[in-house]
């Protein structure tokens, strides 16, 4: 005997690009996600007995993603999602939970001979803002809110000494080594009691998303870092102490390695040390760090 222990399913991929004009001033903004929305509830009996009356089309998911990216606004991002689950559970009394998924794609304002010009962007490498909320009947909303594929470097301030060393070890400690990484981090929401209270606290949601982005770089620039550990570490503590509706602060952040050549093999070059200057880029592998940091009384999940 067999039963279903789990299902959700719905749209992925939705590209969504909105334009807003502001009419009087004659200057753009842009937005660009990518969507992805799945559904929980009574479903069961789609997939164990060929009911397809209990499925809402993927297709209009994907219509509804449309409309609602018309009707109502796209940012911040945690808004629209948070717009986006709940008419899920209250348009269909059998669908119980809402999941929603937002990658927003980086566009920036373009200068031209030093003005910011009203309707033209660039797109700024691979870095993106994501959101997932879980609306869920009865519960609430939860919401988190996340930085990826920040990548950053920098070719001093960074040290590793004093770890762990064994029949297993040949890596030499480093006073001063180049640290580069591509930053994942996330922040966990508190609960909140349904959309109103979304709403009530939108404008909080493009504040936090610039301290954790400004936190991040400020301390990655600033900080002696004694182990890409410590960095992490600290940010964590920065951000928990300056947005007080968080619970919890994650980041993974791959170690991207650039190994010294040495060139004394060519008459006698110097490139090592504290003459390198010549480098190979590595991509893998690469060490991964990751951690979650809480308020001091909650549980970190790692």
């Amino acid at each position: 005997m067999s039963s279903l222990a789990a299902a959700r399913y719905g749209k992925d991929n939705v590209r969504v690009y909105k334009v807003h004009r502001d009419e009087k001033t004659g200057v753009q903004t842009v937005v660009e996600m990518t969507v992805c929305v799945l559904l929980e509830g009574e479903i069961d009996t789609s997939y164990t007995k060929a009911d397809n009356s209990v499925i809402v089309a993927t297709d209009s998911i994907k219509n509804t993603i449309y409309i609602t990216a018309k009707q109502q606004p796209v940012t911040p991002p945690e808004l629209f999602g948070s717009i986006l689950g709940t008419h899920f559970i209250e348009k269909y009394s059998h669908i119980h939970a809402a999941h929603v998924n937002i990658v927003t794609h980086r566009w920036v304002r373009m200068d031209v001979e030093g003005k910011p010009h009203p309707h033209s962007f660039i797109k700024e490498g691979g870095e993106t803002r994501n959101v997932q909320v879980d609306v869920i009947e009865g519960k609430g909303i939860d919401i988190n809110s996340s930085i990826n594929g920040l990548t950053v470097l920098k070719s001093t301030g960074s040290q590793f000494w004093g770890f762990l060393r064994d029949e297993y070890t040949t890596l030499k400690e480093t006073w001063d080594r180049i640290l580069s990484t591509d930053v994942a981090a996330s922040w966990q929401w508190r609960r909140f009691s349904g959309l109103p209270e979304v709403k009530a606290n939108a404008d909080k949601f493009n504040d936090a998303w610039e301290t954790a982005r400004n936190t991040t770089l400020k301390t990655f620039a600033e900080d002696n870092s004694a182990s890409v550990q410590a960095t992490m570490y600290k940010m964590s503590e920065l951000i928990l102490a300056a947005v007080p509706d968080l619970e919890t602060v994650s980041y993974s952040l791959p170690n991207i390695h650039y190994f010294e050549i040495d060139l004394s093999w060519h008459k006698g070059l110097k490139n090592t040390g504290k003459d390198a200057e010549v480098y190979a880029p590595q991509s893998g592998p690469n060490g991964l760090i990751k951690c979650t940091v809480a308020r001091s009384g909650q549980k970190a999940k790692l």
